[in-house]
């Protein structure tokens, strides 16, 4: 069963938190502020934490270039992941990924679906890895972000989390790019 293996040190990641909106400003900007805040409990660094616009290419810029940075282990981005003309953050991941991580957004309908019911449809959360670097793609709504956080992200961040977590396998993540 899942646990929290004690024996073991806690280590830190750095995220780099990307609200994707076409209106909001840091001032009012809830969901990356519930991802900030939620990251700084956990006892994580938060790395960077950008605003872009509703832009498939912006996004995918955005996240290109924080994965080519030493210094940012772990993407989280919010908005843009529902089904209107405007919602291409998910396009933008997938233009990045290396190798999605499909379980994600299953998990995530499974967690939405006891808070939300059936509405939990409408979400296209989606996670992937790209130049070693993990990234994930949260709606943009504060309790998206809260659920995501709270059931998935908080244990899989934690190097301690057992029987697996996301950060273990951090130094595999680009081994294929050190093989040449």
């Amino acid at each position: 069963m899942s646990r929290i293996d004690e024996s073991k040190d806690f280590v830190p990641v750095r995220i780099a938190v990307l609200t994707v909106s076409d209106t909001r400003q840091m001032a009012d900007d809830k969901s990356g502020q519930t991802l900030v805040d939620r990251i700084a409990a956990a006892g994580h660094v938060l790395a960077d934490r950008k605003i872009v616009a509703d832009e498939r290419d912006r996004i995918a810029q955005q996240l290109r270039d924080w994965c080519a940075n030493d210094a940012v282990d772990v993407i989280i981005s919010t908005g843009g992941t529902g089904l209107t003309g405007r919602d291409v953050t998910v396009e933008a991941h997938r233009d990045v990924y290396e190798k999605e991580i499909d379980a994600f957004g299953t998990i995530f309908t499974i967690v939405s679906m006891q808070k939300i019911g059936t509405s939990a449809v409408q979400s296209r959360a989606t996670a992937g890895v790209a130049h070693g670097t993990y990234l994930f793609a949260l709606p943009g709504s504060p309790g998206a972000c809260k659920d995501a956080w709270d059931e998935i992200l908080l244990k899989q961040l934690d190097y301690r989390h057992r029987p697996c977590n996301f950060v273990e396998i951090m130094p595999r993540l680009d081994e294929h790019l050190r093989r040449k």
